[in-house]
């Protein structure tokens, strides 16, 4: 009596446990070279598409594997031309990407997720409502990069300059996949990008900050910062109760010492509650640690947040303090906010 075979996940292998699939199975070990290339440099969905091989080769390769899937589910497009994309994952699940485009300035950017939901609870994060269903593997990841690069292209003539890691979800609480998808992403024989390119953004899990520099990252860090002395980050984001100020710049510092990535504070402007010259003076404490820039976020409200965004004056006055210390400094305005796409709204809204 035959036993059935239950196919699993092909890119849940590595190129060199595909090859020695391939050798037990007494077929050429370069046969898993280009099932590799199949999958990761040119996106195949299917055994079919793999042309290079026999027809009962791909035969067999269906009875023993199969590659996850994932549809777009709804397109939103922004009036200001950012484009948000629901995606269904093969097991059901949602999750959603973002392209934001700066035209003039030849940036195209996609903000991909990490996770189905996210564990963090930030009190001003959409995605921080939702409880974590399960981390997205680096074939998810990379899927996300593949759509919203084709979105850029077929809308903007343009292929993605750059991939922010700042979606639905923590990254570092889904590290082997992040790095994972990364290391796809930048080989030069797969899909060539430029790691200097790629951005990874943290609410600060020092531990995982100082791994990430031991395994030699390449990429760029941002830190969700939002608050520049305990007491108030603590309210907002109850993960600095076990990550204080103190430890995040300890280990961002070990990263930049070994890394030389580029460092950005991301920080969300709250009328009167972070946007006092004492916060600023605060801020730039911080920023003599490393060179680091810092982009000043607009609030994106949400429900059950009472905090509204900082008034024009005070951002000003904000960010003029900051320069006066000699701080880089950027205003970064909000996009897609009227489709739900902008910083910390990501839901699954709708």
């Amino acid at each position: 009596m035959e036993v059935a075979i239950s196919p699993v996940d092909i890119r849940k292998f590595a190129q060199a446990q595909l090859e020695k699939w391939f050798g037990d199975q007494g077929l050429p070990l370069f046969r898993g070279r280009q099932v590799y290339q199949w999958i990761w440099q040119k996106g195949a969905t299917s055994f079919e598409e793999m042309t290079n091989l026999s027809k009962s080769l791909r035969v067999v390769l269906e009875q023993h594997f199969f590659i996850p899937s994932m549809s777009v589910d709804t397109v939103q497009i922004s009036k200001d031309g950012t484009i948000k994309t629901r995606l269904k994952l093969h097991d059901g699940h949602l999750i959603e990407s973002v392209l934001i485009p700066v035209v003039k300035e030849k940036r195209f950017t996609a903000c991909i997720s990490s996770q189905v939901g996210c564990s963090l609870s930030c009190s001003f994060c959409a995605t921080g409502k939702m409880k974590r269903i399960r981390n997205l593997d680096a074939g998810e990841i990379v899927d996300q990069y593949r759509i919203v690069n084709k979105q850029s292209e077929e809308h903007y003539g343009h292929p993605l300059t750059n991939i922010v890691y700042m979606g639905m979800g923590e990254p570092l609480l889904n590290y082997k996949e992040v790095l994972e998808s990364v290391r796809i992403l930048t080989h030069p024989d797969l899909l060539g990008l430029s790691s200097r390119r790629i951005t990874v953004s943290t609410a600060g899990i020092s531990k995982i900050i100082k791994k990430m520099a031991d395994d030699g990252a390449k990429f760029n860090l941002a830190l969700s910062l939002h608050a520049a002395d305990d007491v108030k980050r603590n309210q907002i984001m109850p993960i600095n109760e076990q990550n204080n100020l103190e430890a995040l710049m300890e280990s961002i510092q070990y990263f930049h010492s070994k890394c030389k990535g580029k460092i950005t504070y991301e920080y969300i402007a709250f009328n009167g509650f972070n946007d006092t010259l004492q916060d600023a003076d605060n801020l730039a404490k911080l920023c003599n640690y490393f060179p680091v820039k810092v982009n000043i976020i607009e609030y994106n409200p949400i429900e059950g947040f009472e905090m509204v965004k900082s008034k024009n004056d005070r951002l000003t006055s904000f960010a003029d303090r900051l320069r006066r210390k000699r701080v880089q400094v950027t205003i970064r305005r909000s996009r897609g906010q009227d489709i739900d796409a902008a910083c910390g709204q990501l839901a699954n809204k709708g």
